[in-house]
């Protein structure tokens, strides 16, 4: 969100942080579906005409099935995106070797998303995923360096270029990633780059809407900003403010 609305401030922006189901990283499909469902619902119901799956494991296991089953069949008029084709439509650019790494919740790895939507723009690339499940709890608790950080960190990056060592280009694909940028880095060889998908996302968000002028219309311009959260709203309010930049006030929403 932080970068969304840095690429367009003059838009309102509704965020809810589902807390008390998270992470949805390690549930079932049909789990994840079911509470990203009654996510986009809500925001619907607050006249929301376009709804972000910031989530990666939620775009992996739920976006098809609304975007084809519960949009035409209950909301017509709306529209939700994901993270994942924003991403895959660029990221064969970024490397020389075509060899591209993905470091992923276990449910993104699991869905094979991330490479079916690699394939569709970049038949040629060679994609290869590593599940980081200690990642997002280590973020959760702020825990994002010192010697135990530091082990996690090296042993999922050593699991992912035993698969390959050419891989050239390396994916944070989960919003929590980016905040152990650092012991990544530390832990990397230097020719390595690395993607965090924020400003991706943004991008492709500003050329939808100008693609879209029937959505973009839809969409109020005030410049408000409200935030929600399914859990504690003090928990919340600080923890978001690691993520977005600036300090932040949640209301609690129970769903």
């Amino acid at each position: 969100m932080k970068e969304i609305v840095k690429a367009l401030p003059e838009y309102d922006y509704l965020y809810l942080g589902d807390n008390a189901r998270a992470p949805y990283g390690t549930r079932s499909f049909d789990t994840v579906y079911k509470y990203t469902w009654q996510c986009v619902q809500w925001f619907f119901s607050m006249n929301c005409p376009l709804v972000i799956l910031a989530c990666n494991t939620a775009s992996a296991k739920a976006l098809r099935t609304i975007q084809q089953n519960d949009l035409p069949k209950y909301y017509p008029g709306k529209k939700v995106l994901g993270v994942i084709r924003p991403t895959a439509e660029v990221i064969g650019n970024c490397t020389k070797t075509g060899s591209v790494g993905i470091l992923a919740t276990k449910g993104t790895v699991e869905s094979g998303s991330y490479k079916l939507e690699i394939e569709k723009f970049f038949p040629g690339i060679n994609v290869y995923q590593q599940a980081c499940p200690i990642w997002v709890p280590l973020v959760e608790n702020r825990e994002t360096d010192g010697p135990g950080v530091d082990f996690f960190v090296e042993k999922y990056l050593n699991q992912l270029f035993e698969q390959s060592a050419d891989i050239d280009t390396l994916l944070l694909a989960c919003t929590h990633y980016p905040l152990l940028m650092d012991a990544i880095k530390k832990n990397l060889k230097k020719e390595v780059r690395i993607i965090s998908q924020g400003g991706l996302v943004a991008e492709s968000l500003v050329n939808y809407l100008q693609r879209h002028p029937e959505v973009e219309k839809c969409c109020s311009k005030k410049g408000t900003r409200e935030f929600f959260s399914t859990d504690s709203i003090d928990e919340f309010s600080s923890s978001a403010s690691l993520f977005f930049g600036k300090t932040l006030e949640a209301s609690h929403l129970d769903l």
